[in-house]
């Protein structure tokens, strides 16, 4: 279905435009900001330290510790400040996609925390805060194995889409939503992936591929924001 008409005029396989900058949060030790069209995420990386209280250290590795946060401003309805399900939910996902890529081994009975804020949302704020924090991590000096990089991959009546928006998203939940978000590695390890709704196989590895090579596009914008910094 070539010739589908997104809301916003993108192809079904075209991402927003993207920006990402490195050292956004100062006394951070290292900190990043991604953004998709409208949604915006900073995240913040303190660590590695000792983990306290001390029942919580774990003696062979490090413990990465993700917390994700809309902020209250970042939607048109105000939404209530502090943690609710679905950021605790969030922030063990954004772990889990991150934690393979990272030698988190070297760091026995210490913590590593990201501290991930949406400033601004227009759907797809857990890849943006996947992308953020992956380069926070990097700009840290958290020794990684590679880059994470994250996308959303939704169904508009039956045609798969990259990237959605909040217009797609609102569209989908009237047709019966289906949101795939999507992390893999630079090298193609598949780190996240999250289905809500429903899909056929065939579709579902039609929306892998498309997001790996979605991936691709995102990590040379990660990639150039991190030589920037390291000039």
């Amino acid at each position: 279905m070539t010739n589908f008409k997104r809301p916003d005029g993108r192809k079904v396989d075209e991402l927003r435009p993207m920006k990402a900058k490195v050292g956004v949060v100062p006394n951070a030790d290292g900190s990043a900001m991604f953004q998709f069209g409208d949604t915006i995420a900073i995240a913040a990386v303190y660590g590695p330290k000792k983990m306290h209280p001390q029942h919580m250290q774990d003696p062979e590795k490090g413990t990465l510790r993700c917390t994700y946060n809309m902020l209250s401003f970042s939607v048109t309805d105000r939404i209530r400040p502090g943690p609710s399900r679905r950021s605790t939910e969030i922030s063990k996902i954004t772990g889990w996609a991150l934690e393979p890529a990272l030698m988190i081994d070297k760091y026995a009975n210490m913590v590593v925390d990201v501290h991930i804020n949406i400033l601004q949302a227009n759907a797809s704020t857990r890849c943006a805060g996947i992308n953020a924090a992956a380069m926070a991590l990097a700009h840290a000096g958290i020794p990684m194995k590679d880059m994470v990089s994250s996308v959303s991959i939704g169904k508009l009546d039956k045609q798969l889409v990259v990237d959605v928006n909040k217009k797609e998203e609102d569209w989908e939940e009237g047709e019966g939503a289906t949101d795939i978000p999507i992390t893999f590695t630079n090298n193609g390890e598949l780190t996240h992936l999250q289905l809500d709704g429903k899909i056929t196989t065939k579709q579902l590895k039609e929306a892998i591929e498309l997001a790996r090579k979605s991936c691709k596009e995102i990590y040379e914008v990660q990639k150039e924001a991190l030589k920037k910094v390291a000039e």
